[in-house]
């Protein structure tokens, strides 16, 4: 499936401010799953430096150094991107040893991603409880697990857009029983971590068959999966993710990948506002 995806951010401040550093997190990824062909990348006002760089995971971020002041920051991304059919997680589900625990210990590149979410890396005790349910019943099967945990996140918490705030914690949004995409994500990635699955925050973009009013940043979760790697779950959509997705970039933290990071100098007062949008042909 063949997309063009143009994403503008604008930043209007009520006097001029003097822009710190950025960084951009809205280059797609390209992979077997998706296939980038070209990507474009505008800035108003222009840095003085742009420094491409490489994440933890691989991804690609833009640093950005400006000089001088101005009342406004436009970024402007052009993606054109073909994404690919993925595996069937079941096709291959008795070839490999899918049990829980998963053996993991000899990877200790993945030792990170079952940390908690706690600054301590304690576990959320709300993802503990959701986790011990999700276990009942399935013979200690990963994706078993994984769907129906997925089923329970979405029985417990009525998804609802969020546009400000970080992302909650597990137990916050199982106490309101509402959460956005990011808190969505969140919970499932805290819940997979307490089981010792491996999982990481993801961003990127979901195509939908019926264009909405508007298009929005979307978040879902990554686990691996021994013999499979990395595969996406999103539990506040399809579940398992599939060509209709495109990911931008991933982390543990979910602050570590918005659209874009940065500060500015100026009054403590000052006001600002955001505008976005998102075309997706």
């Amino acid at each position: 499936m063949k997309k063009k995806i143009i994403h503008t951010l604008v930043y209007n401040y009520e006097i001029p401010v003097s822009l710190e550093e950025h960084l951009i997190c809205l280059k797609p990824r390209s992979n077997s799953f998706q296939e980038l062909s070209n990507f474009d990348l505008q800035i108003f006002p222009s840095p003085y430096s742009i420094f491409p760089l490489l994440s933890d995971n691989g991804d690609d971020i833009f640093k950005l150094l400006f000089t001088g002041s101005t009342n406004s920051l436009k970024i402007k991304t052009e993606s054109d991107i073909e994404t690919n059919i993925h595996p069937d997680l079941y096709q291959l589900k008795n070839d490999y040893d899918l049990s829980l625990p998963l053996k993991i210990e000899s990877n200790d590149s993945l030792i990170g991603f079952i940390k908690g979410w706690f600054p301590n890396g304690q576990h959320d005790p709300a993802a503990i409880r959701i986790a011990q349910e999700a276990l009942a019943g399935i013979n200690n099967n990963v994706l078993d697990f994984l769907y129906h945990l997925i089923e329970l996140i979405k029985d417990r918490v009525k998804y609802t857009p969020r546009h400000i705030g970080p992302a909650w914690t597990s137990g916050r949004t199982l106490s309101e029983r509402v959460g956005s995409c990011r808190d969505l994500a969140i919970l499932l990635m805290e819940t997979c971590r307490c089981v010792g699955i491996p999982s990481r925050f993801v961003s990127g973009y979901q195509f939908m068959d019926q264009a909405p009013d508007k298009y929005e940043l979307h978040a879902w979760t990554e686990v691996y999966i021994p013999g499979f790697g990395w595969r996406g779950f999103d539990p506040s959509g399809c579940g398992l993710i599939n060509h209709n997705y495109v990911a931008l970039a991933s982390s543990s933290k979910s602050e570590l990948v918005a659209p874009l990071r940065g500060s500015f100098v100026g009054p403590s007062n000052l006001k600002s506002e955001l505008e976005w949008k998102i075309d997706i042909t």
